[in-house]
């Protein structure tokens, strides 16, 4: 009796066969499946072979689901991208891991009160912690056949690395935004702090003045979204992850586009993923 490992929740079990390991599947669980050929008996027949191969491409979960990062500098339009890539792309789930992360913190799950420890001692919260508050939340809908898109993890090399002994990153989105058009936008940018959701007067104001538009109550500026400030942030941004874009570039799975407005830039990611999901 052979045993497939295919999710970390299904395993598919054939008789009278044996299997060879060949590649990674292409999808987002492929570090813990592979493709099987099998090898049957001489005595089996064509017949029972066909049968035994329809079986598996049956009950075998679908292999074209995803694993994909959106990568950017702060204010340079990855939470407005995305959520167009989730209006043309029903597949995808998307995660912000800041976004989680607070949840966490928020609702005190066992996670969150061990990443708020770091938190409110000023230390970073650790890769692995991150990546168990990210696989957490992914491998529900990764194993159900979803694809991911994430945002705001990882951000370095060796986190990077660190994921992708978890799950295989195929697709990585990376806008290229002039830093003096992100510091326009921030200095118009307000904010919701409890959710983290973000508005701008310029081109998504809220739908009442100085309201948050789910919960109406107030949003705020931060005082570190000044111009100068701004700038050396980005600096600091490009300092960290420009590696992190060379590494993907090196794996071959990531693609660049480079713009001012959002509205732009988008149709030209929707041509690429769309590409990207008729290769399978």
């Amino acid at each position: 009796m052979l045993a497939v490992q295919v999710s970390k929740s299904t395993l598919l079990r054939y008789s009278n066969a044996t299997a060879t390991c060949t590649a990674p599947v292409r999808s987002a669980l492929s570090t813990r499946q592979c493709f099987c050929r099998s090898t049957m008996l001489p005595s089996t027949s064509a017949a029972v072979s066909r049968h035994f191969m329809s079986s598996m491409t049956a009950e075998r979960p679908a292999e074209e689901n995803h694993f994909a990062l959106i990568l950017g500098k702060p204010g340079g339009g990855k939470g407005t991208i995305s959520g167009k890539i989730l209006k043309d792309f029903p597949q995808f789930h998307h995660v912000s891991s800041g976004d989680l992360l607070r949840s966490h913190v928020r609702d005190g799950t066992d996670l969150g009160v061990k990443a708020k420890q770091y938190m409110e001692s000023g230390k970073l919260v650790p890769d692995n912690l991150m990546i168990d508050l990210v696989m957490e939340e992914a491998t529900p809908h990764l194993d159900n056949g979803k694809s991911l898109l994430l945002d705001g993890f990882p951000r370095t090399v060796t986190q990077a690395q660190a994921l992708e002994k978890e799950v295989h990153v195929d697709m990585v989105i990376n806008l290229d935004i002039p830093t003096e058009t992100i510091v326009e936008r921030i200095a118009d940018r307000w904010i919701h702090e409890p959710s983290g959701r973000i508005y701008s007067y310029s081109y998504k104001p809220p739908k009442v003045h100085g309201k948050d538009d789910v919960t109406g109550e107030p949003l705020v500026q931060r005082k570190d979204d000044q111009p100068e400030t701004v700038r050396a942030r980005l600096q600091q941004y490009d300092d960290v992850t420009s590696p992190l874009v060379h590494y993907y570039e090196g794996n071959g799975v990531l693609k660049t586009f480079r713009g001012t407005k959002s509205d732009v830039i988008y149709p030209e990611v929707r041509a690429w993923l769309e590409e990207t999901f008729l290769e399978q």
